[in-house]
């Protein structure tokens, strides 16, 4: 495990959190029979939407206030915006999520569903079944390469998470076929879409690269494409407010209605 002394308070108190959750253990084990994340990219890609993964998120640390609304009703109205996939936080700390959410929108919904959360113990993959699960390369550090075969073992797909060429370098090491960039740095928790484009020059073209944070605009969209995301994760930007609106003007950022009204944001 990396150290984590250089990490941002907020960031501390989710990994510290994360730890004691994984002593708990569990019993049991689980065996998905997962719904291909690739296939839904290409699906929409050929649909002429920008293949986006809307995030059905409660609260957060860097977010203010907590969103009340049943997450089924807006993972329902993300796909109807045309997301390609979902991403649903089941930390329920900091996060205000749980496994029984994801559990009420994978049944909900017939795109794949990503379990957004903390692992850093192989008995955490078993709280729940999903199509794809997060691993973070900072947070699980030389255990990457095990957590990654036990996830897929399992069934998941994964999803590796990085912030720099080193981190890149070491997911595309342990066989990472999908990787997230995340434009959030752990330290001062400031976004920066430079992030994405200064690491993704570094990834093998058969990695399925996704641009995570700081996107909330059709032309952040496109300049997050333009530097070589496959597909997109949206949280903050899709929340705050009608959710369905929010996500179809991400996923048709790429259209001419969209580019002539360039300056347009979600609400």
């Amino acid at each position: 495990m990396e150290d984590d002394s250089a990490l941002a308070p907020a960031v501390e108190s989710i990994l510290a959190t994360a730890r004691e959750r994984a002593a708990e253990g569990r019993t049991g084990r689980v065996d998905v029979d997962p719904r291909d994340l690739r296939v839904a990219f290409d699906r929409a890609e050929a649909d002429g939407r920008v293949p986006v993964i809307a995030e059905v998120k409660p609260t957060s640390p860097t977010t203010e206030g907590t969103r009340e609304d049943d997450p089924v009703a807006l993972a329902e109205g993300m796909v109807a915006g045309g997301a390609a996939a979902l991403s649903v936080l089941t930390e329920p700390v900091h996060f205000g999520g749980s496994v029984d959410t994801l559990e009420r929108v994978r049944e909900a919904v017939d795109v794949p569903v990503l379990r957004k959360d903390f692992v850093v113990a192989e008995s955490q993959l078993d709280a729940v079944e999903s199509d794809v699960v997060l691993l973070i390369a900072r947070f699980v550090g030389d255990d990457l390469p095990d957590l990654l075969a036990a996830a897929r073992d399992r069934g998941f797909q994964v999803l590796v998470e990085v912030h720099d060429r080193a981190e890149l370098a070491a997911a595309v090491d342990a066989g990472a076929t999908f990787v997230g960039v995340n434009n959030r740095d752990l330290v001062r928790l400031e976004v920066d879409l430079e992030t994405f484009e200064s690491v993704a020059p570094d990834a093998p073209d058969d990695v399925t690269l996704v641009a995570e944070s700081g996107i909330g605009s059709p032309a952040d969209v496109r300049r997050m494409r333009a530097a070589g995301a496959d597909a997109l994760l949206v949280g903050s930007a899709i929340m705050d407010g009608d959710v369905t609106a929010n996500t179809r003007a991400l996923t048709c950022a790429g259209t001419d209605a969209i580019e002539e009204t360039d300056t347009e944001t979600p609400t």
